[in-house]
This record gives structure tokens, C-alpha cells and sequence, in this order.
């Protein structure tokens, strides 16, 4: 009796054994044969926006080389919170990404009381794809030629100036609320969901000023109807030469970059994240890819995983005092 309850032991144990190499074996043919459908990229802004530019370089390249579709959605709404925090709460299964800017991966952590996503526990770092400067600029016709004398007009008229951005929390919100601190000025922030509508709202007379992406600003410079007064980042652009810098313009202190970096949900397997890290690299690296970015004045960036979660943490430290400092909070 006892001999044949241990027989039968020996044979259950023989069969989980092999039971549990079976699908082993089936979850790593599984894992191997990824992508066996398309791959989706959710842009957290408006089309023409700069994540949307670069997502879609980047997805025409990435597809033949994951021999799968790569789809580009756009998500826009409450600032790039909406498109963000949805691919934060999907599933990791190596088919949903993200995206996203300095706002939704680390600013809105410090501006939100109740922010419904945690970037830093909710996603995990691919790719730092991109980077650009803001340009402040205004109408042609505003009669302000440089930065100073945006200030000067801003003192001169308080309550007169209103200026736009591409969301809540954006760079583009916080660098002009910087300069409103460090200049003692005030001005309305008026949010949009994209760098064109934000250009548009200058445009038709909407606000007076905004210090967004170049792609969104030079095309208007070049037909008359926008003036440049400064870019945002410490040095000249090289795509950008004749457009001065804050410091240059009599402003220290102001410098900062606008940045899109794609992320998973924090659930996708390692080894996906790895191969989609490796693949978008060697798409940045293209000369063609360069060529693009640069034509819409976005230079590549790329570098690992943890380079990326690195300089999340960076820019949640350097710019958690700023936000403090500006007194913005957003419930």
C-alpha cells in the first residue's frame, strides 16, 4: 500500500516536472516569437506636437526592424496626465508604450496633489529619444524685440499679459514661471494640448508670448508673423545660432531643456524593454533619423534604460526646489 502511494508520488512528480518544462518552454517560445502583432506608441499630445514628430520618425523605422507594425496614438488632455497615466495602467506585455515629456514623468509628481499614476513606480524607463530647446517668442508686430523688453512691458502693463503652453506643469509653463519669479512680473498661463495650438493662441492674439518648442515657432518666424527673443537651454542651439540664450539675453539662472523619453508600463518584461532600448538606439542613430529631427530642431539623444532613470531622478532633484519656489500646485 505504501509502496504504491509512493509510486504514484514519483509519477504526479514526474508529470509536474514535466508539466512545468512544458510551459516553460512554451512561455519562452512565447517571450521569443514578441512582436507577433503590432506594437503601439501613445503620444500624450496633440498631432504636430514634438512627442508626436519624433514618435512618428521614429515608428517608420522602428516597424521593419520589429517586423511588426508600429502604430503612433494620440492621447492629449490634462497636460500629457491622460495619454501617460493610460499606458501606466495597461497591461506589460510589451505592446504599449509611451512617449512623454518633462511634465508627466517627473514635474506633475511635484505639482499635483493627487497626480492618478506614479511614472517612477507605474512605468520603467526604454529610452531617452529626444531633446530641444524652447524658444520665447511673441507677434512680429507685439513692438518687443528681446527678452528685456518683454520684461520691461510685462512690469510697465501688469495683468495685461497672457501667455500660453503646451499643458499643465509643461516646461513650457514652468520656464516662464521662473522668469516671472526671477523678474518680479506677472502673467495668466493659458494651457493647450499642443505646441501649434500654443503658437496659434500668439498668432490670433489670444496671449502676448510662450516659450515652446522650436518646430512649433520658426516656420512663423521665417513668413514674418513671430518674432524670437531667447532659447531656454544653457548654450546656443547649433540648429538655432542666431537665437540667443536666456543668460545672453540678461536672464541667468533660466536654463532648461525640453525632453521626450519613451517608457513601459513596469510590468514588461525585461528582456522586451532590453530589444526595444537596443532598436530604437539603432534608429536614432541613423543618418536619415538625425536628419529629421534636426529639420524639426529636436536632436537625438538615446542611451540605456538607467541612463534614463537616472536623469529622471536628476531632473526631479534639481527641479522640485524651482517648482516649490514658484508656488504652482495643482489639485
Amino acid at each position: 500500500m505504501n509502496q504504491s502511494i509512493f509510486s504514484l508520488r514519483r509519477v504526479l512528480l514526474r508529470c509536474a516536472a514535466a508539466s512545468l518544462l512544458t510551459l516553460t518552454a512554451a512561455g519562452a517560445l512565447a517571450q521569443a516569437a514578441w512582436p507577433n502583432k503590432p506594437v503601439r506608441i501613445v503620444v500624450p499630445y496633440g498631432s504636430g506636437s514634438s512627442p508626436d514628430v519624433i514618435a512618428r520618425i521614429v515608428a517608420e523605422k522602428l516597424s521593419p526592424r520589429l517586423g511588426q507594425p508600429v502604430l503612433v496614438e494620440n492621447r492629449p488632455g490634462a497636460g500629457g496626465n491622460n495619454g501617460t497615466g493610460a499606458v501606466a495602467k495597461s497591461a506589460g506585455d510589451g505592446y504599449t508604450y509611451v512617449i512623454s515629456t518633462n511634465g508627466p514623468l517627473v514635474y506633475n509628481t511635484v505639482l499635483y496633489d493627487k497626480l492618478p499614476y506614479d511614472p517612477f513606480t507605474e512605468l520603467r524607463p526604454v529610452v531617452l529619444a529626444g531633446g530641444q530647446a524652447n524658444v520665447c517668442t511673441v507677434r512680429a508686430d507685439s513692438g518687443i524685440n528681446s527678452l528685456r523688453e518683454l520684461v520691461a512691458a510685462m512690469k510697465k502693463n501688469p495683468g495685461k499679459f497672457n501667455f500660453s503652453s503646451t499643458g499643465v506643469g509643461s516646461l513650457s509653463q514652468l520656464g516662464v514661471e521662473l522668469l516671472k519669479v526671477k523678474t518680479d512680473t506677472y502673467a495668466v498661463h493659458i494651457p493647450y494640448a499642443s505646441s501649434p495650438l500654443a503658437v496659434l493662441a500668439i498668432l490670433q492674439g489670444d496671449v502676448q508670448f510662450a516659450c515652446v518648442p522650436a518646430v512649433a515657432v520658426l516656420p512663423h518666424v521665417k513668413s514674418g508673423k513671430l518674432r524670437t527673443l531667447a532659447v531656454s537651454t544653457a548654450q546656443r542651439s547649433p540648429l538655432t545660432p542666431d537665437i540667443p540664450t536666456m543668460k545672453e539675453a540678461g536672464l541667468p539662472e533660466i536654463e532648461n531643456l525640453a525632453w521626450m523619453a519613451i517608457m513601459a508600463p513596469a510590468s514588461t518584461p525585461t528582456d522586451i524593454v532590453q530589444r526595444m532600448n537596443q532598436e530604437i538606439n539603432a534608429v536614432l542613430a541613423m543618418p536619415d533619423v538625425k536628419e529629421k529631427l534636426n529639420a524639426q530642431y529636436m536632436e537625438p539623444i538615446g542611451g540605456s534604460p538607467q541612463d534614463l532613470q537616472r536623469f529622471m531622478q536628476q531632473e526631479l532633484k534639481v527641479m522640485t526646489p524651482v517648482i516649490k519656489r514658484t508656488g504652482i500646485k495643482v489639485e
